[in-house]
């Protein structure tokens, strides 16, 4: 039985040039999880879809099966959200951070769990609008791995369950620590801190992420929020084993 070309949404995740003048394209789609593909042609003047194959791109694909790459026959634009964050460096690194995150975190074949690409599309409304880049990247961060199953107990103590607040966070065990519990190697927050992060993870709805911006204007907060990033992305990378290279080019910044 032959193979059959199949339609979904995607983002751009990750490119790199392949021959002469095709692409190999990651793509994060809606039902299908990580696809790796081929654009054939992509980067001739004259490719009808070239301008559509890029990161920040909703893209509408469609694909055929192959052996190593399903390749990309046709693509058309759904919705465009570069406008706010090409132009602007830390919402930039901040919207790659993400997509290389959701890569990361995805998988071949995801059946029609859509969670990571609605995340992405909402991080990426929310980049241009807010004074807090960084909180965007978090909420991604914390709400992807709980989905994930590395969910972080911001409250009640990771470890023995005793009721917070608590002013000590570890990632191996999964959160805060209480006095009792926190191994060697605990970063030592403010309960504020850990609040903001329950905040991020929460339903990301207007109110929500209004809520979490207000409290990290707030505290003064460099602070604040240069904490809870630090230990969102601990929290990643611990998971990971390794670090991710668009986070450490946020933390240059």
């Amino acid at each position: 039985m032959g193979r059959e070309s199949y339609r979904d949404r995607a983002f751009v995740v990750r490119t790199y040039d392949f021959g002469e003048a095709d692409r190999v394209v990651v793509l994060l789609t809606r039902s299908h999880g990580l696809v790796r593909s081929v654009a054939k042609g992509v980067r001739k003047s004259k490719s009808r879809f070239g301008s559509r194959i890029q990161p920040f791109v909703d893209v509408d694909i469609q694909l055929y099966p192959g052996r190593n790459l399903d390749t990309i026959t046709q693509a058309d634009t759904v919705g465009y959200y570069g406008t706010g964050i090409i132009d602007d460096y830390d919402r930039y690194t901040a919207a790659c951070a993400i997509l290389e995150t959701a890569e990361r975190l995805s998988y071949a074949d995801a059946d029609t769990d859509s969670f990571l690409f609605d995340e992405i599309a909402h991080a990426f409304r929310r980049l241009p609008v807010t004074a807090h880049p960084t909180l965007v990247v978090d909420a991604f961060i914390v709400r992807a791995t709980a989905h994930a199953g590395w969910g972080l107990s911001l409250f009640n103590c990771a470890n023995c369950g005793r009721p917070g607040p608590h002013h000590a966070f570890h990632s191996q065990i999964g959160g805060a620590a209480c006095v009792h519990c926190r191994p060697p190697g605990s970063f030592d927050v403010e309960e504020e801190t850990l609040h903001l992060l329950w905040l991020l993870a929460q339903n990301d709805t207007p109110q929500v992420r209004d809520r979490a911006e207000a409290q990290a204007e707030a505290q003064a907060s460099k602070t604040t929020v240069h904490q809870a990033h630090r230990l969102a992305t601990h929290h990643l990378q611990w998971h990971m084993e390794s670090a991710l290279k668009t986070l450490r080019i946020m933390e240059q910044a």
